[in-house]
């Protein structure tokens, strides 16, 4: 394997029972000029993902037990502090964030902590209906203001941190529902980050359905209004020292 040009970067990429896509993910990471290295987080698959991940050439750590997105890049930042990674960045299992763009989504921590791959910033042609844009645009407007920024798609996670945000991030990264996009923004945000965003195009899933339809984009709309409400009570969550005294 070639010496990595930016052995301070860790591409990571959570994954559950993505065995079908993961192969091809890793490969299209590792295949970008700035050879990043790759740490797949098996989220507690039953279907041989991390196998497939380690045979393309990935890091893999693998959780007992499925923990969800939000414990995932937990573990994930967890493990990019610790070994020295100056920044850290998701990218989805299931293909829909393009590794051609993870250059441009980490150019944004040039100027801010945390960096957000855009889907509503005009480019490409990703689109939401219903209560579920719906959401998405309250969310957006309700976060810019508590930014003093523009931001368009707060529930993206193709997202980067710089090394404070890494440190914020394993202090607090909730593993509740729209807690590793929406919470763990709010309170890095209460901690005194500060966030852009960068205008990026998703693509179709490769493999696997995505799960929206109607009543789904009514649930989302309701239990994002609450996610959002809880977030905004909470204060920034204390240092680890702080908590144990």
């Amino acid at each position: 394997m070639p010496t990595a040009l930016h052995p301070e970067t860790l591409v990571i990429v959570p994954a559950w029972n993505e065995c079908a896509n993961i192969a091809a993910t890793v490969a299209e990471i590792r295949e970008q000029p700035e050879q990043f290295e790759v740490l797949v987080v098996d989220d507690g698959s039953t279907d041989g993902t991390g196998a497939v991940a380690a045979a393309a050439g990935a890091r893999v750590l693998t959780l007992p037990f499925n923990m969800g997105v939000g414990g995932a890049m937990r573990a994930g930042f967890t493990y990019a502090q610790r070994h020295g990674f100056q920044r850290a960045i998701q990218v989805d299992a299931d293909g829909q964030h393009n590794p051609r763009d993870i250059a441009a989504v980490l150019a944004g921590l040039d100027t801010a902590d945390i960096s957000i791959g855009a889907r509503f910033a005009d480019v490409g042609d990703y689109s939401a209906k219903g209560p579920r844009r719906w959401a998405m645009k309250l969310l957006a407007g309700v976060l810019s203001r508590v930014a003093k920024t523009t931001l368009t798609d707060v529930t993206s996670g193709f997202r980067a941190a710089n090394a404070v945000a890494i440190d914020q991030y394993v202090r607090y990264y909730p593993a509740e529902y729209l807690g590793d996009t929406v919470d763990s923004l709010v309170n890095a945000l209460h901690a005194g980050l500060t966030v852009t965003q960068v205008p990026v195009a998703m693509r179709p899933r490769a493999f696997g359905r995505p799960s929206q339809n109607p009543i789904g984009a009514t649930v989302y709309l309701t239990r994002s209004v609450f996610a959002l409400s809880l977030a905004l009570m909470r204060g920034p969550a204390r240092p680890v020292e702080a908590a144990a005294s």
